[in-house]
């Protein structure tokens, strides 16, 4: 059985085959792809786990694709492998939503390291949430909107969405700010001391609420985080 479903985008012919064949031989199961413009097609109508992604590419770049793969499926995991080394390239990369970021060169055991380093933090990341349910509310994350029982529609900002998603994946656990940080903007959270995390969580609660004085959707947990409330029914695609 394969170890799980890798879709590589790379266009060096050579690197490509070496992509695909490490991973093969290693376990995954691999689908390839020259350039980008049929990689986020490929990760909707496949079942990819992971998304070995190239920045330099012809057409879109890597980070385009990146933006568009993280509005369509917020919870992919992504590697972005680049021989374009620059801090900034890699802050970037992180920051519209990459899980990690190999320089080339690299070795085939270091990249599978990260590949399996992902892949054990994926069962972290919610399982492609399409919606919630609570108060009378529908959440549509795949729209990015907010459904009230009256029908009245609210749009919800991608960062929005992702945090709604990242709760949704372990909701019999509160979610501090540093793993928010971490997996919602990109950013490594040592030495950072923002109230980002909060006031967007306030935004949301704020949209979330429909006035009739329901319980809210999002709980904090004193001194550990936040969580989606219990009442809160999931659906995953």
């Amino acid at each position: 059985m394969a170890r799980g479903s890798v879709l590589v985008v790379e266009d060096d012919p050579a690197i490509r085959r070496g992509l695909v064949d490490a991973l093969s031989f290693a376990g995954y199961s691999v689908t390839e792809s020259p350039d980008g413009s049929d990689a986020v097609q490929l990760a909707l109508e496949l079942p990819i786990d992971l998304v070995l992604l190239d920045v330099m590419l012809p057409g879109l770049d890597g980070f385009t694709i990146l933006e568009q793969l993280r509005q369509s499926k917020p919870t992919l995991p992504v590697i972005m492998v680049t021989a374009r080394g620059a801090e900034d390239d890699r802050i970037h990369g992180l920051k519209v939503g990459a899980d990690d970021y190999v320089v080339k060169p690299f070795s085939a055991k270091e990249l599978l390291a990260r590949v399996e380093a992902v892949m054990r933090r994926s069962p972290e990341r919610p399982s492609d949430v399409r919606s919630l349910r609570a108060n009378g509310l529908t959440i549509d994350l795949q729209r990015q909107e907010i459904v009230l029982a009256d029908g009245t529609r609210r749009e919800l900002s991608e960062r929005e969405t992702s945090i709604l998603s990242y709760l949704a994946s372990s909701r019999q656990r509160a979610i501090d700010r540093g793993e928010l940080l971490q997996h919602v903007w990109g950013l490594n959270p040592r030495g950072i001391q923002t109230r980002t995390v909060d006031m967007h969580i306030a935004r949301l609660r704020e949209k979330l609420t429909d006035g009739t004085g329901n319980k809210p959707i999002i709980v904090t947990v004193r001194s550990k985080g936040y969580m989606l409330a219990d009442f809160v029914e999931i659906e995953s695609s």
